[in-house]
């Protein structure tokens, strides 16, 4: 379940932790922390396969802590995740329009028939 989010969240995450904190193979403590956290999280989504992209769902699973730190890291990563792995950019953008359009359309029927 939500296999490409997982990948892409890690690569994100490897990204910042070797340009912040000067890791070469393996995260550094704090951010393997993340990582794990971030796939925990994304491993329990209610959507499941069908999530809308975390800034779009209604519900925020996150601890605070732990949305501030992802959403630094996902900052900070976004932008340069185009030159280091643009196959999975493109993919995780095309994805994230197709989940948002669909979590959209579910949104406004579910509304309708209230």
């Amino acid at each position: 379940m939500n296999e490409g989010e997982k990948k892409v969240v890690s690569k994100m995450i490897f990204l910042y932790c070797r340009s912040k904190h000067g890791s070469v193979k393996e995260l550094c403590i704090e951010c393997g922390a993340l990582e794990r956290y971030a796939l925990q999280r994304l491993e329990k989504c209610r959507y499941g396969e069908d999530k809308p992209t975390c800034a779009t769902c209604p519900v925020h699973c996150y601890r605070s802590d732990m949305r501030m730190k992802i959403k630094e890291v996902m900052r900070f990563s976004g932008p340069r995740m185009m030159f280091f792995h643009p196959l999975d950019t493109i993919r995780h953008y095309c994805q994230e329009i197709r989940r948002n359009r669909n979590y959209a359309a579910k949104n406004r029927i579910n509304n309708k028939n209230s």
